[in-house]
C-alpha cells in the first residue's frame, strides 16, 4: 500500500487487521535458505558485539524488533511477537511518500544450536516485494564475537515496486546496512 502521508495509527491498524488473513505471495516457505531461480539473493553480515552476554542481548534486540529502528523504516505492533504465524506491518518512508507492506513471522532458527537464533518472515499479498527474509545472530565459539546477518531473498511483485525496481533494490541494500547498524546499537546500549 503507497501513501502520500504517514498513515495514522488508524490505517495501520486496519492494514494489520486485514493483512492476518492474507496469503503468502511466495509457494514456498524456506526460500530464504534456497536460492530459488527468478528471485535475488541478498545476505549482510557483520560483527554486532563480542562475548555471551553480548549475544544475549542480540537476542533480545531481535525479540524487540530494534533491527527494525531505523528512523526511516518502522514495524508495527511495535511489540509483535516473534513467533511463527505473527503478522506485522512494515512502513517505510522513501522518496517522499510511504508504504505499508504486510509481513508473517514463518519459522524460527536456532532450535538445533544454541549459538544461533533468530526468525524469517515472508511477504504476504500486500507487499511490494515477493519472498521471504531471515535475521540471525551467532555467537562464536572461538572468538567469542555476536554476527548479525540478513539473508533475503526476494522479487518485485507490485508494479510500483516493478517499475522502480533500482530504487527498490537501494533501498534494500540501505535497510541491511542500517539494521547492522541499529542491531550494533541496541546490543551495545544495553
Amino acid at each position: 500500500m503507497f501513501l502520500a502521508r504517514r498513515p495514522s495509527p488508524q490505517v495501520i491498524e486496519r492494514f494489520l487487521s486485514t493483512s492476518q488473513a492474507l496469503p503468502l505471495s511466495y509457494e514456498q516457505i524456506g526460500i530464504a535458505k534456497q536460492n530459488p531461480a527468478g528471485f535475488h539473493v541478498d545476505e549482510h553480515t557483520s560483527v554486532v558485539g563480542h562475548s555471551a552476554a553480548a549475544f544475549e542481548r542480540a537476542k533480545g534486540a531481535l525479540l524487540a524488533w530494534k533491527h527494525f529502528e531505523l528512523g526511516w523504516m518502522e514495524v508495527f505492533p511495535t511489540n509483535a511477537a516473534v513467533a511463527p504465524g505473527t503478522v506485522v506491518a512494515v512502513l517505510v518512508s522513501h522518496l517522499g511518500f510511504w508504504s505499508l507492506n504486510g509481513c508473517r513471522v514463518v519459522y524460527l532458527l536456532g532450535n538445533e544450536n544454541p549459538r544461533e537464533f533468530g526468525f524469517a518472515y515472508g511477504t504476504l499479498s500486500n507487499h511490494a516485494e515477493a519472498g521471504e527474509e531471515t535475521f540471525k545472530v551467532s555467537l562464536s565459539e572461538e572468538t567469542g564475537a555476536v554476527t548479525y546477518q540478513i539473508r533475503a531473498v526476494s522479487r518485485p511483485r507490485a508494479f510500483a515496486a516493478r517499475l522502480g525496481h533500482p530504487i527498490a533494490r537501494a533501498l534494500q541494500a540501505r535497510f541491511r546496512r542500517d539494521s547492522a547498524r541499529a542491531l550494533a546499537r541496541a546490543v551495545s546500549s544495553d
